[in-house]
């Protein structure tokens, strides 16, 4: 027995004849925290940047805010993916909400005491509740069967809508609930994203069992799990061992960071081409319907058609987003549209690229793998979306959308490799 095989939960035992219901089960219980999750992110970190400036007293930190909840983020990856490979999905993804109200504490803490540092590790620890929700769609392709593991993940993606949406129309009213008392009206969103993160946590506590990910375990064929090493490192070792998990890994940081890197940019160009704030939130609007609203469709295309093939629909859509993006100019219907496909590329690469990782590497080594997925994706991003601003401000906005056309072409090119390959040579 390895060491990790021996922290590990017995495997519970579950009838094959009760898995249907499972299924339907676990499935509502992500839907419902993805709900949950979706609100407490997004009514805070619109005011992020804001709290940031008043607590630095300079608009040059006003980014910190936000970069220190991506790095939180990239960082949290490993070590929650280690507990869930030793403990299952349930521990690690309420930990991972508990982490994130207690970061939403301390960026209270920190507005009422005025310490910018502290509002930065707040924003750290912050990061753990997007990454929750981000490790909840492979909490979904846990129980699925390989022919609707897409489907399965893009179900909990698609949740991720109606918090995206209700969010940042929530932090106006969270702001003005703390009105006249001690805590800063810019800090009021946290407090509301605390209580959202407690409850959230809760909810997958008490029930997200059996648990998904220990439950397939147990369904692994006889002796295979007995045998099975769930170590981070056999996790790296399944990636390098794994063309099509390497794919799906490119596949998922390429489409993120293409996405983050000219997201963050757009509002900055439609102001400088004349545009208000009311247009520039129905672009970002529509842009968040494209991420989320359609994830369905790609999940059913991926189980239909393949996830290479889909991967190369969401690479052809990136590629067309920043072409209309980038040469839009004054033309803010052009940037709208570009902005729609940017957010439906994203989507196509996220789904399809997270069920061809789940599919490629043993079923010991899955959380292990994820966690490397959502670490690269993030730091990818964070680097991205850090270095936008500098692109923008020394060439323009159409060269960041060229940067990120450039990001495609190996992407491409790895697709038809590996495409070319077939799976039998994996």
């Amino acid at each position: 027995m390895t060491p990790a095989q021996g922290t590990t939960k017995p495997l519970p035992v579950v009838a094959p004849a009760e898995l249907p219901r499972l299924r339907r089960r676990t499935s509502a219980v992500l839907i419902a925290s993805q709900i949950l999750g979706g609100l407490g992110v997004p009514v805070s970190i619109a005011l992020a940047p804001v709290l940031a400036t008043e607590i630095s007293g300079t608009d040059e930190l006003s980014g910190m805010a936000s970069t220190a909840a991506v790095a939180g983020t990239a960082l949290l990856s490993l070590p929650l993916a280690a507990l869930m490979t030793r403990r299952g999905r349930r521990p690690g993804l309420v930990l991972a909400y508990l982490t994130g109200a207690a970061g939403a504490a301390l960026v209270v803490l920190a507005a009422a005491v005025r310490n910018f540092p502290l509002l930065l590790l707040g924003m750290a620890c912050f990061g753990a509740a997007s990454l929750a929700n981000l490790q909840a769609r492979f909490a979904a392709a846990d129980l699925a069967e390989p022919d609707h593991r897409a489907r399965a993940i893009s179900t909990v993606v698609w949740a991720t809508t109606i918090g995206a949406v209700l969010g940042p129309n929530l932090s106006a009213p969270a702001s003005r609930s703390f009105a006249g008392t001690s805590i800063p009206e810019t800090a009021g969103p946290f407090v509301w994203a605390a209580v959202i993160f407690l409850l959230t946590g809760a909810l997958v506590g008490v029930l997200l069992r059996p648990d998904p990910l220990l439950t397939a375990r147990s369904l692994a064929p006889a002796g295979e799990e007995s045998h099975a090493d769930r170590s981070l490192r056999a996790g790296f070792a399944a990636v390098a061992a794994s063309p099509r998990a390497r794919l799906a890994l490119v596949t998922i940081a390429v489409a993120h960071t293409t996405m983050v890197s000219i997201m963050v940019m757009t509002p900055l160009d439609l102001s400088h081409h004349g545009a208000g704030l009311e247009l520039i939130g129905l672009v970002i609007s529509g842009h968040i319907a494209g991420m989320y609203a359609f994830s369905p469709v790609w999940g059913w295309l991926a189980d239909r058609i393949g996830r290479l093939s889909v991967i190369g629909i969401g690479a052809s859509l990136l590629l067309t987003a920043a072409l209309l993006a980038g040469t839009a100019g004054p033309r803010h219907g052009q940037t709208a549209a570009g902005l729609f496909l940017l957010g439906l590329g994203w989507s196509a690469g996220l789904v399809s690229g997270s069920a061809l990782l789940t599919d490629s590497v043993p079923q010991a080594a899955r959380a292990a793998v994820q966690g490397l997925s959502d670490l690269m994706s993030n730091t990818c991003a964070g680097i991205g979306g850090a270095a936008s601003g500098l692109i923008v401000a020394q060439a323009g906005y159409g060269w960041l959308n060229a940067a990120g056309a450039m990001l495609l072409v190996p992407l491409a090119a790895l697709t038809l490799y590996t495409a070319r390959r077939g799976p039998a040579e994996d």
